[in-house]
């Protein structure tokens, strides 16, 4: 295992460890954390997957480690939620030297609704939308083009548009369990001792 390469798999262009190929200081991934893309280059998810993110507003895109996302996902930061507060959703501050209003106060343009971030283990289904400031539990699965606007939590599919529950992939003790666990924090090598109790759903065993 070699988690520090972009192409996981020998041969195939088409999916990378995300961490590898990000440039951008307000998008942190976390270890072994895939993207896989058939339609372009995966190595340019910042430009086609993460949108409207000024930096000005300073809100941040987090992934943990282990998370899977499919082609096409995408994650829309601060600048695309304007102003509600206003009585009009034209983002006046954005255009303050036509207007002659103060340059300073360009983010009063958007509702900055904080971090956007994604827990460990989490699955983001193909052109899924994550809305900014939602956080995803450790172990969610986001549908297939579902529009995620509310936060998810741990170990629960939603699907939709918006995004809505469908169902807990575990009863809750099996969740307090995991997050207890923390499996995805582990090292590589007890990872991989525990992978066939974790992939055959065996929790009593990764308990001892």
């Amino acid at each position: 295992m070699d988690s520090k390469k972009v192409y996981p798999r020998t041969g195939d262009k088409e999916m990378v460890y995300l961490k590898n190929v990000i440039t951008k200081p307000y998008i942190i991934v976390g270890d072994y954390t895939m993207y896989n893309d058939f339609t372009d280059d995966p190595r340019n998810f910042e430009k086609n997957n993460v949108l409207y993110n000024y930096p000005v507003n300073d809100d941040k895109l987090i992934i943990g480690k282990y998370c899977s996302i499919a082609c096409g996902a995408k994650f829309i930061f601060t600048s695309a939620n304007h102003s509600m507060k206003s009585l009009s959703t034209y983002t006046f501050p954005l255009f303050h030297e036509e207007w002659g209003l103060k340059g300073e106060n360009i983010t009063d343009a958007w509702e900055n609704k904080g971090d956007t971030v994604i827990g460990n283990d989490v699955w983001i289904g193909y052109e899924a939308i994550i809305m900014q400031g939602v956080h995803i539990g450790d172990g969610a699965i986001i549908g297939t083009r579902a529009i995620v606007t509310k936060d998810v939590p741990p170990y629960t599919i939603v699907g939709g548009v918006p995004a809505k529950k469908i169902k807990k992939r575990f009863s809750e003790d099996v969740i307090e369990k995991l997050e207890k666990l923390k499996w995805w924090d582990w090292d590589e090598e007890k990872v991989r001792k525990n992978l066939p109790y974790i992939m055959s759903g065996n929790i009593d065993m990764l308990t001892e």
